[in-house]
């Protein structure tokens, strides 16, 4: 079970002069998770090397069992600072993605074509693809075998605008998460907001938010094994 993870190279917050990146728990939670059910995990991201890590997501307050696991993790530690770069990886050599989030992706994966087409060759193949909680954001231009959106019609998580509102981020990011899906057609779905929530449909998953992570994984884990 070969699985990618895709994560960002987008370190700036918009124009506020704060940083921003991947959300730690959003890639650990699922790294060892899916790591411990024996899968054969690659990382990549746009410009390859080390990913950036959203600072907030790697505060004291922020810390989990995941979290202080990668800490003493030497080996994931040295994967992750040299991630492949996505225009290296082809849908063929794996089983699955997952794309973990933070603010980052909404400014470079969003629009990069090496990511669109790497999910669109995932779409035709029919394999599993998974985004947990801004992730959703990298589907905007995505489209289906149909030509369609690939989101539209299908069943959607992605991070709430109210919990958008609720870090105070509204009027910095480039687009809501929520409204994009919405607007593509997607059938959204949400739970409480900062509440573990992901859906299935199909081969698509995808979760709500940080506490969606590992569970958003273990749905990933149910459609491999289908």
């Amino acid at each position: 079970m070969k699985i990618l993870m895709v994560l960002t190279s987008h370190d700036q917050l918009g124009d506020t002069g704060n940083k921003t990146g991947f959300w730690l728990e959003e890639f650990v939670a699922p790294y060892y998770l899916l790591n411990d059910a024996g899968a054969d995990i690659t990382l990549a991201s746009p410009a390859g090397g080390q990913p950036p890590i959203d600072p907030k997501s790697d505060s004291p307050d922020a810390q989990s069992d995941d979290t202080r696991r990668f800490k003493d993790d030497a080996e994931a530690r040295a994967q992750l600072a040299s991630t492949l770069k996505l225009s290296d990886v082809k849908a063929a050599d794996y089983d699955a993605v997952f794309y973990p989030g933070g603010h980052g992706p909404l400014w470079d994966l969003a629009e990069d074509a090496d990511s669109i087409a790497l999910i669109e060759a995932f779409a035709r193949a029919d394999k599993p693809t998974a985004f947990v909680c801004h992730a959703p954001g990298v589907l905007k231009s995505v489209r289906g075998k149909d030509g369609d959106l690939l989101v539209k019609g299908r069943k959607v998580a992605g991070f709430t605008n109210s919990e958008e509102d609720s870090v105070g981020l509204t009027d910095v990011v480039p687009f809501l998460v929520e409204d994009m899906l919405k607007q593509a057609g997607a059938d959204y779905r949400r739970g409480d907001d900062g509440a573990a929530f992901a859906v299935v449909d199909g081969t698509l998953v995808t979760g709500q938010n940080p506490a969606s992570s590992a569970i958003t994984a273990e749905r990933l884990l149910e459609v491999l094994k289908r």
